[in-house]
């Protein structure tokens, strides 16, 4: 089965039906299903403000209620200096719709809603929240909001997100209709019920062939140059080894036996030392 671990799988789910999208947001952010009026899919790019900026690339960008912008992401690996990355594209999402000369107070809230598959902190808490606060709790500002569901930690019983995060970690369609026996949350029913549908698609069936294709690509590619750059970094340490017994006057026979060449790949060096000399 193809999971909600495939983030084409997120976005065919959440914009096939308003219901799961609203659902989700409504479970996520507590907010009451009929206070959700609207929820627009937008753009998933970010806009570049200059040359070389970098590119924020979000998986689900989405308008709720048309006064506030979500962002909704899955993350599967462990990333390096993922916080200061998360941050960096809600401050775009914040500041990408102020023009110059416009008033702040077209600035919209913007929240990000992160679906993580590997453990961000040490808390055992599979859903964390944070707002801008001071020290003693009081709260600055609610323009930005940043939600972590971390799916490899315990649920918490009682909480709206867990049947959530037993859905992106369904693995077979009988864990699917175990879920669906237990809820009584119509938005998880009608995702099970799409999960199901989707899986039988063969548009889905192609795009995950090509995702799956592209990954070992990209596998290939890295295996490539991780052993390109061994190798050269052993040939550079090699090299080094010979400049500093040939600075030693030590004899061509000794240092063929210590770094194992022969007397060319020496004499090479040898060369290559004395034109730098002249």
């Amino acid at each position: 089965m193809i999971t909600l671990k495939e983030d084409f799988m997120v976005k065919a789910l959440f914009s096939s039906k308003e219901i799961i999208l609203k659902q989700f947001i409504s479970d996520v952010l507590s907010i009451p299903m009929e206070e959700i009026r609207s929820v627009r899919i937008a753009n998933p790019y970010l806009k570049k403000k200059y040359y070389r900026h970098k590119q924020g690339i979000l998986d689900i960008l989405l308008f709720l209620n048309e006064d506030k912008k979500v962002n909704i992401e899955l993350q599967v690996k462990t990333q390096k200096e993922w916080k200061k990355r998360n941050l960096f594209y809600l401050a775009e999402m914040y500041t990408e719709d102020l023009q110059m000369g416009e008033d702040y107070g077209k600035l919209r809230k913007c929240i990000c809603i992160s679906i993580l598959d590997f453990n961000l902190t040490n808390s055992p808490t599979c859903h964390t929240s944070y707002r801008l606060r001071d020290t003693e709790g009081n709260e600055f500002s609610d323009q930005w909001e940043l939600h972590t569901i971390e799916l490899r930690k315990s649920l918490e019983k009682g909480s709206t997100v867990c049947e959530w995060v037993s859905l992106f970690n369904a693995k077979t369609e009988g864990e699917l209709d175990m879920i669906l026996s237990k809820t009584k949350n119509e938005g998880i029913m009608e995702a099970v019920r799409e999960m199901k549908i989707l899986n039988l698609r063969k548009r889905i069936r192609y795009e995950y062939k090509m995702w799956l294709k592209a990954r070992r690509d990209r596998w290939a590619e890295d295996d490539f140059i991780r052993d390109e750059g061994i190798a050269i970094g052993e040939e550079a340490k090699k090299e080094s080894v010979v400049k500093n017994m040939l600075a030693q006057n030590m004899p061509m026979t000794q240092i063929c036996q210590i770094v194992e060449c022969d007397e060319d790949y020496v004499e090479k060096i040898r060369k290559k030392c004395n034109h730098k000399e002249r």
